[in-house]
């Protein structure tokens, strides 16, 4: 396995879909993303629900199958004190905690659910932001069409009201574009990370990015541009360099990208990373 944010090249899209799917393990999979799934491989229980965890190990009811006994009882211990929380400020502090404890054993979704309790009782750009990057991070590893639709939704209408706030949130504007990649309308996307590009030429986040949106689009040409941008910014990207080796072989630069495959192993000790480098290079013998 790649390290996160380097997919595997692949022929087509589909299959970089797969690649995605059998990766995703950080979204709880609940179906209002507050983690009252009925999918007993995965997401913690709602708050609503109560202490639920059984002895005998993780259930349907009971889904923490990611968490230590001990993380499981604090987990419990937490939603109890946010059921009884008689104040605002009271459940706030507990919702703040449960989000950390969530994320903690990378139950993204669950902890954008109580961040986004925590921006209800206070509301404010850092608690909105917090909510909204839990859920990106949940979207992100997301393995189905239907939960890339619902946790993608749910960070965009969050970053959305970050952006009404602070405007030149770059990093918001970023995610949020990369949300609006997997709606119906991803020219927005497209246009947000130009915007993005626009304020801040040297945006790593942005570049790679666009670079990998052309990768799956098979824009290896535009691809390459965007990555050779990239590690001039910033010539330690492993994965920048990593893909600027992927797309230059797949547009027939082969002396280019064994050198930029070469360098991406040089800069990381990840033995998957070494293993995928070695694999591209013996590709462009």
């Amino acid at each position: 396995m790649l390290p996160k944010g380097i997919v595997k090249p692949k022929e087509g899209k589909a299959e970089l879909t797969q690649d995605a799917a059998r990766t995703a393990n950080r979204d709880g999979g609940g179906p209002a993303t507050n983690g009252s799934k009925a999918d007993a491989s995965s997401g913690p229980v709602s708050a609503e629900a109560g202490p639920t965890t059984s002895p005998e190990g993780p259930t349907a009811a009971a889904p923490h199958t990611a968490a230590t006994p001990v993380q499981r009882q604090e987990l419990n211990r937490l939603l109890g004190q946010f059921t009884k929380a008689g104040t605002s400020a009271q459940k706030a502090e507990a919702a703040t905690l449960l989000a950390r404890r969530y994320e903690n054993v990378q139950r993204f979704d669950s902890a954008g659910y109580y961040y986004e309790q925590v921006a209800a009782a206070q509301p404010g750009p850092q608690a909105l932001q917090q909510a909204a990057d839990a859920y990106f991070q949940a979207f992100s590893f997301a393995s189905s069409d239907e939960r890339i639709k619902l946790l993608g939704g749910k960070a965009r209408d969050l970053y959305t009201k970050v952006l009404a706030k602070s405007p030149d949130n770059l990093d918001a504007k970023t995610n949020l574009g990369m949300t609006y990649m997997a709606s119906d309308n991803p020219v927005k996307g497209v246009t947000l990370l130009r915007e993005v590009l626009a304020a801040d030429p040297k945006n790593e986040r942005a570049l790679y990015d666009l670079g990998i949106l052309a990768v799956q689009s098979n824009q290896y040409d535009k691809a390459v541009e965007r990555f050779q941008q990239l590690v001039k910014v910033n010539p330690k990207n492993v994965n920048a360099q990593f893909y600027l080796g992927v797309t230059s072989a797949r547009t027939g630069a082969k002396e280019q990208a064994r050198a930029a495959f070469l360098t991406a192993k040089s800069l990381s000790a990840d033995p998957a990373l070494a293993a995928s480098v070695e694999e591209e290079l013996a590709k462009l013998k």
